[in-house]
């Protein structure tokens, strides 16, 4: 596995995909530092676009606006205490306060380093980890991979939110949206109504874009006349050197990544639960606790390095067992299917190029953040910032549609995408999670196909599902799960 690792090097180093790389951070950045706009969104509008590309080139474009993105988030959050992310809500807590105190370019500096070195330990975990967790999961067969796919449901949706039988409602939608097509066992058809679309089910990358990218369109053009940034009430003057923030903050980094990379493994956990985590831990480690929240750059150091271990590290659960560890990963997922992959244990050895190629992609755009991450980059984006979103709306909107059309040529896809776009904004209004969603319409054939699978070669033993000792231990993660929800109730219950 290892010598793959390194034989996947020169891929990932030609020019096609440093070429990827070098825009995909540029836009990622960009995207980060919009209100309003996130990176799920900026992928969903790109992959279409990729469909005639090579698979480095296009993962290369994912991983420059994934690593972009983490850091973009926090120039808007740092200098107006507005989070281009939900993981840079965190570093608003710090980041703001050193801004209004003439900081605001130490600030930006800090979490351009925190966010390189977060990504960097959390693509390192990436490699080492997941080709060992490639071998243990070729012992997996229709059994486990029913229990996977159910564990990554039920985590996800009473992880994701506050209200878990919210959660669990919208990941049943998500599981029935993906049932809509052809059975892949029997053959018949479910939910088409006799269409012919319909018979094919639903395309993932619509059903992203639509869920996803419409919704915060919408937000937007209800503030039509806003303006997000004036330059001249801000002090964005630098100071300290990149020694000076090693020797300040390298604990901080390493305890935050650890964290961050941690998170990043459990299945919809996400970079804004590890970056308050993260935070939490800086705060109580520190010895002078009061500072925070008044402009202490440790916060901002914690915030952002542990919102970036999470990148890489969600990919682990995603390239090995198939389940998504964020809607980033299930992007990548919905990537190497586009070209033809099918993510499972045997990518490693069937498309190593590939599959390690996009392991350094993710390490080398850490590594770019610092690059392009710095002062320059960020008085440019920050610059953005000052466009009306009454610009912002058609344009995006309009990128969605040419996006969407160029897949298939196809009319009806449109309106899938609009008819999406306001499901997805009908939920975000009601405060249904939308993750649940999207993963379920991932994982709910999946466990469907494995379960009748399983019964198939069992001649339908129900008993065979929990006698093998790979999928005793999910169902006793998936109870510990649950167990835990119910505990943090329980507790809420007795406070009150």
């Amino acid at each position: 596995m290892f010598d793959s690792l390194f034989n996947a090097l020169p891929v990932a180093l030609q020019f096609g995909s440093l070429v990827s790389l070098f825009v995909g951070t540029l836009v990622g950045i960009l995207i980060g530092a919009l209100p309003g706009l996130n990176p799920v969104m900026a992928i969903a509008l790109m992959l279409p676009l990729t469909y005639g590309f090579d698979p480095v080139i296009a993962l290369g474009l994912v991983a420059g606006i994934y690593n972009g993105s983490m850091y973009g988030g926090a120039i808007p959050a740092i200098l107006l205490k507005i989070p281009g992310t939900p993981a840079a809500i965190a570093t608003t807590f710090d980041g703001y306060p050193m801004t209004r105190n003439g900081q605001g370019g130490l600030a930006l500096k800090t979490a351009c380093w925190s966010s390189a070195v977060g990504g960097i330990i959390s693509a390192i975990a990436l490699m080492t980890l997941a080709p060992l967790l490639a071998q243990v999961t070729l012992a997996f067969g229709p059994t486990e991979y029913f229990w996977v796919a159910v564990f990554g449901l039920v985590s996800i949706a009473v992880l994701v939110g506050s209200d878990i039988s919210k959660g669990m409602l919208s990941a049943l939608l998500g599981v029935i949206i993906g049932l809509v097509g052809v059975d892949t066992i029997s053959g018949a058809e479910r939910y088409t109504f006799d269409s012919l679309y319909l018979s094919g089910g639903f395309d993932l990358i619509i059903v992203l874009i639509g869920l996803y990218a419409i919704p915060p369109v919408l937000e937007m053009a209800e503030k039509r006349n806003a303006t997000y940034y004036d330059a001249g009430s801000f002090k964005v003057d630098a100071s300290g050197n990149a020694l000076t923030l090693i020797r300040q903050h390298w604990r901080t980094w390493t305890r935050s990544s650890l964290i961050g990379v941690s998170v990043g493994i459990l299945p919809g956990a996400g970079g804004n639960l590890a970056a308050l985590l993260s935070y939490n831990e800086a705060k109580r480690k520190s010895t002078n606790p009061e500072s925070f929240g008044t402009g202490n750059p440790v916060g901002v150091a914690a915030a952002e390095s542990g919102n970036s271990a999470d990148n890489a590290s969600a990919m682990i659960p995603s390239l090995t067992l198939g389940i998504p560890g964020n809607l980033v990963a299930a992007l990548v997922l919905g990537a190497l299917m586009i070209h033809g992959l099918q993510p499972s244990p045997q990518l490693f050895t069937k498309s190593p190029d590939v599959v390690f190629g996009f392991m350094w992609q993710m390490l080398i755009t850490a590594m770019l953040l610092l690059l392009l991450g710095g002062m320059v980059a960020t008085r440019l984006f920050a610059q953005v910032l000052r466009m009306p979103t009454a610009l912002l709306v058609p344009t995006t909107l309009v990128l969605m549609a040419v996006g969407v059309y160029t897949v298939k040529g196809n009319m009806m896809d449109l309106y899938v995408m609009l008819g999406f776009g306001l499901l997805g904004y009908l939920l975000h209004r009601l405060a249904f999670p939308l993750a649940p969603v999207v993963l379920g319409v991932l994982l709910g054939p999946m466990a469907e196909q494995n379960l009748r699978l399983a019964m198939l070669l069992s001649q339908d033993d129900v008993g065979s599902l929990f006698t093998r000792p790979i999928s005793q231990g999910i169902i006793a993660l998936l109870l510990l799960v649950l167990f835990s929800q119910v505990w943090k109730m329980l507790r809420k219950g007795r406070q009150r």
